[in-house]
């Protein structure tokens, strides 16, 4: 498989999760068939979150949220944010050159950044020093945030991606959402900024509710089968109008679904929800389901039928426009009284 640019032993990859953080969990994801592996994300927010806590540690024990003692030096508190950010960069830089060191396959290094611009070419430049073989940006700007409008977000995303591409040389990928006003010509326009990539969907955080303690609780942490049907049409429908690879996630569960996935036109196919489900070996059993199918088929390699079921290429093309499923059960004859 060749996605970005990059020669992958399978086309089914790890994505970024916590069984992508550790050079252990890489090498037994490597060891088991994965075709390559994204890194657990390094998270704006989590810097940021880090470093308020420490002020406010800060605030509790000097008083004064502008200078505090360090080491024997007075300090303006901007140091510390410097601190913080260097000691979560250079950790992931560790664990990145750990697993390049124990695997063989290819190492891409993932920086999501929801809220604030400024770091991700920092991040971007240093992680590709340190032998990133791709970069992927895992980008969502909420709509939550009421402060900008639509335009402004979705520039924003151009903005990044055209900086970062101009910045590095490695491969870079954008993880996006579906949630895009245009989304077609919106995928179309973003794999024309200089790429490589692009990643149909990415996954967020769910609410739920206690009722009993009346508080807000994570639900849905993992995706369903279900799930699949999203990344599916899409990736169907923006096979061979973009100009980059595109890579399917959320929903993939079985072999079945990777199937799906090539047939529509994907280039790599990212699991995470099913293999903490099922272990890490769940990799060697996705990839004989994938040679068996093949063999049955009598494919040879995966162009022989990649992108089959695509729109462009597909015997029902309308089938991707429909959004109404009134159009099969909304007729007389279907219905018994």
């Amino acid at each position: 498989t060749n996605y970005m640019g990059l020669t992958l032993p399978t086309p089914i990859f790890a994505g970024s999760s916590g069984m992508t953080g550790s050079v252990n969990q890489v090498k037994v994801l490597a060891d088991n068939g994965a075709g390559a592996v994204v890194l657990k994300s390094i998270f704006e927010e989590e810097v940021r979150y880090e470093y308020a806590d420490f002020i406010q540690t800060a605030k509790t024990k000097y008083g004064d949220p502008k200078y505090f003692d360090y080491d024997g030096q007075r300090n303006p508190i901007e140091y510390y944010d410097y601190v913080i950010r260097e000691e979560n960069l250079q950790k992931y830089i560790e664990l990145l050159e750990g697993c390049k060191a124990a695997v063989d396959i290819p190492v891409i290094a993932s920086i999501n950044c929801l809220f604030y611009a400024v770091e991700w070419l920092s991040y971007a430049v240093n992680l590709e020093r340190a032998g990133a073989d791709a970069l992927e940006l895992n980008m969502f700007f909420p709509p939550t945030d009421f402060k900008h409008t639509r335009e402004e977000k979705e520039a924003l995303y151009f903005k990044i991606a055209e900086k970062v591409t101009e910045a590095v040389s490695v491969p870079v990928a954008l993880k996006i959402s579906p949630y895009f006003t245009d989304l077609g010509p919106m995928i179309q326009r973003l794999s024309e900024t200089g790429i490589k990539g692009l990643v149909l969907f990415n996954r967020f955080f769910s609410p739920d509710f206690d009722i009993d303690k009346l508080e807000v609780k994570p639900s849905f942490v993992f995706s369903s089968p279900s799930d699949l049907s999203l990344s599916l049409r899409w990736i169907a429908v923006m096979a061979n109008k973009v100009k980059c690879d595109l890579a399917a996630s959320t929903g993939v569960h079985d072999a079945a679904a990777v199937i799906k996935q090539l047939l529509a036109g994907a280039d790599a196919v990212q699991v995470a929800s099913c293999l903490y489900k099922n272990g890490p070996q769940y990799l060697k059993e996705l990839l004989d389901g994938l040679k068996t199918w093949m063999t049955t088929k009598r494919y040879q390699r995966i162009s022989d039928f990649k992108g089959k079921l695509s729109q462009d290429r597909s015997t029902d093309p309308a089938a991707y426009e429909r959004a109404q499923f009134m159009r099969y059960f909304g007729g007389k004859k279907n219905v018994t009284l």
